[in-house]
């Protein structure tokens, strides 16, 4: 007699176990839901920002409109930052979306995975970083030197933190054999 092929079933009493360890990724859903609600409240702040722009603009000199300016890209900036998280993360650790050939679909959706959307997300946080250190630098000397100092100590740790993290899934999906570890 042949043996089956067919795999054992776990016994009934072990299979809702994994079962509850796999549905318990819903869980996150509202944390998504809460960053789009703090997505909600980006968009108020940067349109009261460009209100108060337009509302100033004879009034504000070139510095004062750079640093509105840098502000309003900052928002735009952190954002993206939560669409990335809110989108990659749900697509990459609850459910996948749906929206396959959708012609709005971003492009770096159809490949995200973990380490992408690591390396977005550190990318992502050194703009933000560049953007406040470069309003810091217009408006210095509203600044100490040590709150200067610091600012560019966190920027430099954003840049290596990024490198690592970049130089880490470079070694893990493309080690020195070729091959790919799982």
């Amino acid at each position: 007699m042949a043996s089956n092929p067919i795999p054992e079933q776990q016994p009934q009493t072990l299979r809702p176990i994994p079962s509850i360890i796999f549905a318990s990724r819903w869980l996150q859903l509202p944390l998504y839901l809460g960053l789009i609600v703090a997505q909600g409240v980006y968009v108020y702040h940067f349109l009261i920002e460009v209100w108060h722009l337009l509302a100033h603009v004879t009034e504000f000199d070139e510095n004062k409109i750079m640093l509105v300016v840098l502000g309003l890209i900052d928002v735009v900036m952190i954002s993206n930052l939560l669409i990335m998280v809110i989108v990659g993360g749900y697509e990459t650790f609850v459910s996948r979306l749906g929206i396959d050939n959708h012609p709005d679909e971003p492009e770096w959706l159809d490949h995200v995975n973990a380490g992408v959307l690591k390396v977005k997300l550190s990318m992502a946080l050194i703009g933000i970083s560049s953007i406040h250190l470069l309003k810091t630098f217009i408006d210095a000397e509203q600044r100490t030197t040590h709150t200067i100092m610091w600012q560019v100590a966190i920027h430099l740790a954003f840049l290596l933190s990024a490198v690592a993290m970049a130089w880490v899934d470079r070694m893990v999906t493309h080690p020195a054999g070729g091959h790919a570890r799982h």
